[in-house]
C-alpha cells in the first residue's frame, strides 16, 4: 500500500496560505459576528491586502461559508471522543455559547439560504442532509443497544435535535441567559432508553445515580 504524497512546492503554501486566512477569518467573525467583521481585518491579521486574500476565496460569501464549514470541522474533532450523538451535540452548544461572532454568523446565514437562490443555500442543504444522517445513525445504534427510547424513530429524533440546536443559537442571541448546553441536554435525558434508566427509574433518576 503505497502512502500518499504530501502536496509540495508552491501548492503546499498556497494551501498553508488559505488555512491562515481561514483561521484568522474565524478569529474576527467569532469576535464580531457577520455584520462586523470586514475583509480588511482579516487582511491585516495575515499580512496580505483585500485583494490578496480575495486570491485565494473568490467572494466574501465564498469566505463567509469556509468559515462555516471549518467551524464545523473543528466542531467534530472535538467531540470525536463522544460516541452519543446527543452528548456531542450538548458539547458543541457549550462550545458555541463563547464564540458569540460564529453563532450570529451561523444564524444570519443559515436564514437567508432558505433563498434556494442564495450562494449559501446548497451548503446548508448538504450539511443539513449530513448532519442528520450522521445522527440518526448513531441513534440507530443506540436503539439496538437500549441505551435510546425507541418509540421514536431516529431520524424524528435526529430532526428534533437539530432544530432544538439551531433554534436554541438564534433564542441565545436574543437571551445570553439562554443555557444551550443544559437545555439540550434536558432533550437527551428525555430520549434515554431502558439500559441507561433501569427498570422503572425516570430519565432524571437515572441521571443523578450516574452523577
Amino acid at each position: 500500500m503505497t502512502t500518499p504524497r504530501k502536496p509540495r512546492g508552491p501548492y503546499r503554501k498556497g494551501l498553508e496560505r488559505r488555512q491562515q486566512i481561514l483561521r484568522a477569518a474565524l478569529e474576527v467573525f467569532s469576535e464580531h459576528g457577520e455584520r462586523g467583521a470586514s475583509l480588511k481585518e482579516i487582511a491585516d491579521r495575515v499580512g496580505m491586502s483585500q485583494a490578496g486574500v480575495l486570491h485565494y476565496f473568490d467572494s466574501r460569501e465564498e469566505l463567509l461559508l469556509a468559515v462555516l464549514a471549518e467551524r464545523d470541522a473543528l466542531d467534530v474533532e472535538a467531540t470525536a471522543d463522544v460516541t452519543s450523538p446527543g452528548e456531542a451535540v450538548a458539547r458543541t452548544a457549550a462550545h458555541n455559547a463563547r464564540q458569540r461572532g460564529l453563532v450570529d454568523l451561523f444564524v444570519t446565514l443559515s436564514a437567508a439560504a432558505s433563498d434556494p437562490d442564495h450562494p449559501a443555500h446548497a451548503f446548508f442543504t448538504r450539511r443539513y442532509a449530513d448532519l442528520r444522517e450522521r445522527i440518526e445513525d448513531g441513534l440507530r445504534k443506540a436503539q439496538e443497544r437500549d441505551e435510546v427510547r425507541t418509540d421514536v424513530r431516529p431520524d424524528h429524533m435526529a430532526r428534533m435535535l437539530l432544530a432544538l440546536s439551531d433554534g436554541l443559537q438564534l433564542q441565545w442571541l436574543v437571551d445570553p441567559s439562554v443555557d444551550m448546553a443544559e437545555t439540550v441536554q434536558a432533550f437527551n435525558l428525555m430520549c434515554l432508553g431502558p439500559a441507561v434508566t433501569g427498570d422503572g427509574d425516570t430519565p432524571e433518576a437515572a441521571a443523578r445515580d450516574r452523577g
